[in-house]
């Protein structure tokens, strides 16, 4: 009879998984790990990247059952938790994604504009596809995603599946880290809402004081994350706003600045990861190596391991405590809907999450939430049925996006661009086609 946990990592050649090995080294006290198992399609990463991951392992002194694995099935039969953090595409799509809006005056970007939304629509199927396969494999397991876009990754799953499931950042941590650090409260209770990479802290209490328009009066920026080209938001733009913005806002405040930024920039963020990989590729073939090079922390994860692991571990020792995750609103943000998926606090624990209401809010935040949680809804559709009205209703709603004239033919250059991974999407890319001759 099986003691301990069984863990999948389901796109184990990321580079980023040392870190949550860290993670589930630095936790071995509490979660009894008994097998992990390193799932990818890419040999060539998963055996380097595996590689490491078990030398990390028998390094630390942990008896676990390590397996490196391209199947599927064999990873999520019988697990307990299952880490998601695939890249459909892997990063010459996210290179596409970014560069191929640029042409129309558009922003690329992983998560944002149509280069995010692309990146949704290969991404969805493919997770929803996990999910089924886990209700028949591993029913009662726990999916914990941090695939890009995490968001609407979450809304597909949580809305379409059975599955039980979180959708994972790090940006809420290191926001609230960095505001803390600033004013000097390292025991203040913040108050955070918004969805996945479009969320504001609009509470900031310590001491019985609520410190937040002190914040604003000051112009307080959180730590933009180091994958984004930020510029730092100004006071009167904070003050208008009446939150502190997370740092992917800059993409929605600074639109025009950031089309040019990204024109005119040498390489773009994807093209940087892409070399970033390699020469971490090369660091983790070294067989002396058994820790996580610094090098990793110039991907942009820096956090994901204490998040991703401090959420199993809340889940399996029901612990209840406070975390900001994906998960469904169920009244927790009184303007949205129950079934939208937000991002916020809740208590974590061997049942999931339970949302804890929020108590600050304006009009702004209200009006952008629920504007790109119909942008959202739309685009999963379009994923999931290979839609194209849907699709360009969700564009035609997105700020970054809405002009018909830019994004459509960028919408057709992308789905030929992207079409082995958007089988959903064949037919309407035929009939478009067969019309523009």
């Amino acid at each position: 009879m099986k003691k301990g946990l069984k863990i999948a990592i389901i796109g184990s050649g990321s580079t980023y998984t040392p870190e949550l090995i860290e993670g589930l080294i630095n936790k071995r006290e509490t979660l009894p790990l008994e097998e992990l198992y390193f799932m990818d399609i890419d040999e060539r990463k998963r055996t380097i990247v595996g590689g490491l991951c078990v030398r990390m392992i028998k390094a630390a002194g942990l008896n676990c059952k390590c397996v490196l694995t391209d199947n599927l099935d064999e990873a999520l039969d019988g697990a307990d938790f299952v880490l998601a953090q695939i890249r459909v595409g892997k990063l010459p799509a996210r290179v596409k994604d970014e560069k191929i809006p640029l042409k129309y005056g558009l922003l690329g970007q992983e998560t944002n504009g149509i280069g995010g939304m692309f990146k949704g629509l290969r991404t969805v199927p493919v997770i929803v596809d996990i999910a089924h396969r886990m209700e028949k494999l591993c029913p009662n397991a726990w999916l914990i995603n941090f695939s890009n876009p995490a968001g609407m990754v979450a809304e597909a799953v949580l809305n379409n599946t059975k599955i039980k499931m979180f959708g994972l950042c790090n940006v809420p941590i290191n926001m609230e880290g960095s505001v803390k650090s600033k004013l000097g409260l390292d025991d203040a209770e913040i108050e955070y809402i918004g969805l996945n990479h479009l969320s504001w802290i609009t509470s900031i209490k310590a001491n019985g004081h609520e410190y937040l328009a002190d914040a604003l009066n000051a112009g307080l920026n959180s730590d933009a994350m180091k994958n984004i080209p930020a510029t730092g938001f100004p006071k009167d733009l904070i003050q208008a706003v009446g939150g502190i913005p997370n740092s992917y806002l800059e993409y929605f405040y600074f639109r025009n600045a950031k089309v040019e930024h990204c024109q005119h920039a040498e390489k773009c963020r994807g093209e940087e990861c892409m070399e970033i990989e390699e020469n971490l590729l090369k660091i983790y073939s070294d067989s002396e190596l058994h820790v996580k090079p610094e090098l990793l922390s110039k991907r942009g994860g820096s956090r994901y391991s204490e998040v991703a692991i401090n959420l199993v571990n809340s889940i399996h020792n029901n612990i209840n405590d406070i975390q900001v995750v994906n998960l469904k609103n169920n009244g927790a943000v009184p303007f949205m809907e129950d079934d939208d998926v937000v991002e916020t606090r809740a208590y974590i624990g061997k049942d999931g999450g339970k949302t804890i209401k929020v108590q600050h809010y304006n009009d702004h935040i209200a009006a952008y939430m629920k504007m790109m949680k119909s942008y959202e809804k739309h685009a999963v559709k379009a994923a999931l049925t290979g839609d194209v009205n849907e699709a360009f209703q969700a564009l035609l709603i997105n700020p970054l996006t809405g002009d018909y004239d830019k994004f459509a033919p960028c919408f057709w250059e992308l789905l030929e661009a992207h079409k082995e991974f958007l089988p959903n999407f064949a037919k309407a890319l035929e009939e478009h086609k067969a019309s523009e001759k």
